[in-house]
């Protein structure tokens, strides 16, 4: 059947969580579709940061470390992110970038391996995983084999220290067995190493159910923290007692102001930290995270889920006979929170589009992505979204938009 505008209001009539949209700050005219590189603004946020910059530390000043909780900050908002993790509280903590505690559980899960030489890390993953898992192999003098992903699971062997993937791939959206693949390397004696990236606030996770490790994310995609908010870190409880990571700074220290000469590792989930926490940044995360609350991640996926698949019914119906291709599962049940599609031009189109009031985003060389934070995406919305694709590729708008420089954000 033909999907009208009206079929798609009807969804949003029927939508159990349209409610939530009202807890963000949405521009006027705007049809956001890039929740998956950042996410919209919750409401109160502004006046929570407001705050802290006026009352903590205005007049608070240094006194706010202890008066205000700031110290403590880390550790309670893990425990308040915890539950969208699908983890118990006092192993999750949130601290420092996603590259960075990358960095901090790989070098991590290698020392809980020792005599093993191999790492195995997925082909095609973000880059930037990619480049930190050479960094360590060359550290250690390992070797890393670049495998496709469904391939993973029988690369492991007696030599394999970790495995590292994305739970959620960047590109296509295609969602990981999280618990058998973690099963295959833990068959063989390997860890496992998480990136949750696109996943935290999108999917529901079970990261204790499944047995994981360790697990990454970051706190400015779905969970819409703001643009640079601190990422977070899962490691589970069994291996806290011989948690080792390399970079450690002050706040990872068990008597941090002690100043003793000799390191002494703080105990659990807080001998992942290193320095001083960014508190802005940290407690505007803190803030929006309260735009989970009541609110159950079954729920948040099976709305991701349908925006998905409505996307790529209008894809079939309107856009794949004007030229693009399709760069997701048609699988909703193996599908994050976004779909791809692809074009030779996509980075104009997407930049006309942009023009026009859709905001999606572009990664190289050719892929247009459109992320559907479901707390504030509707049907409507992603209608909408097609009706100006097909009229920038009919009217050629995008035909006047020049190629990105070469230093560009895209």
């Amino acid at each position: 059947m033909t999907l009208t505008r009206d079929h798609c209001a009807r969804l949003d009539a029927e939508d159990t969580l349209a409610y939530a949209r009202a807890r963000f700050s949405l521009p006027a005219g705007i049809i956001y579709l890039d929740g998956n590189s950042l996410g919209a603004l919750p409401v109160g946020v502004g006046e929570r940061v407001a705050h802290i910059v006026a009352n903590e530390w205005g007049k608070g000043l240094i006194r706010s470390w202890n008066t205000a909780g700031w110290f403590d900050a880390p550790a309670r908002i893990g425990a308040k992110l915890a539950p969208l993790l699908g983890a118990a509280p006092h192993q999750v903590i949130v601290t420092d970038t996603i590259s960075i505690n990358l960095y901090k559980v790989l070098v991590a899960a290698v020392r809980l391996r020792p005599g093993r030489t191999t790492i195995i890390a997925e082909q095609g993953n973000f880059p930037s995983d990619n480049h930190i898992i050479d960094s360590v192999a060359r550290l250690f003098g390992l070797k890393v084999r670049y495998v496709a992903v469904e391939e993973i699971s029988a690369a492991v062997d007696a030599d394999t220290a970790l495995i590292e993937l994305s739970h959620v791939s960047y590109r296509t959206a295609a969602i990981q067995d999280m618990a058998a693949i973690t099963a295959a390397a833990h068959a063989k004696g390997a860890l496992t190493v998480w990136d949750l990236a696109h996943s935290t606030g999108a999917v529901a996770l079970s990261l204790d159910v499944d047995r994981v490790d360790f697990a990454v994310g970051c706190g400015y995609k779905f969970l819409s923290g703001g643009p640079g908010a601190p990422a977070h870190v899962y490691v589970a409880e069994r291996h806290h007692g011989e948690i080792d990571q390399p970079l450690t700074g002050w706040f990872g220290h068990r008597e941090p102001f002690a100043f003793a000469h000799d390191f002494a590792r703080a105990d659990g989930i807080k001998a992942m930290l290193c320095s001083t926490p960014p508190m802005l940044s940290m407690l505007a995360l803190e803030a929006a995270l309260s735009v989970f609350d009541g609110v159950a991640m079954t729920a948040v996926q099976a709305k991701g889920r349908a925006l998905g698949d409505l996307m790529i019914a209008l894809y079939d119906e309107r856009l794949a006979a004007l030229g693009f291709g399709l760069a997701a599962s048609r699988d909703g049940m193996r599908r994050g929170n976004h779909v791809s599609v692809t074009h030779p031009e996509a980075y104009r189109i997407m930049q006309a589009l942009i023009a026009r009031g859709v905001i999606g985003d572009f990664r190289a060389p050719d892929v247009m992505r459109f992320g559907f934070g479901p707390l504030y995406v509707r049907y409507t919305d992603v209608s909408d979204a097609v009706d100006i694709v097909d009229q920038i590729m009919r009217d050629g708008a995008w035909r006047s938009i020049p190629h990105p420089a070469a230093d560009a954000v895209t």
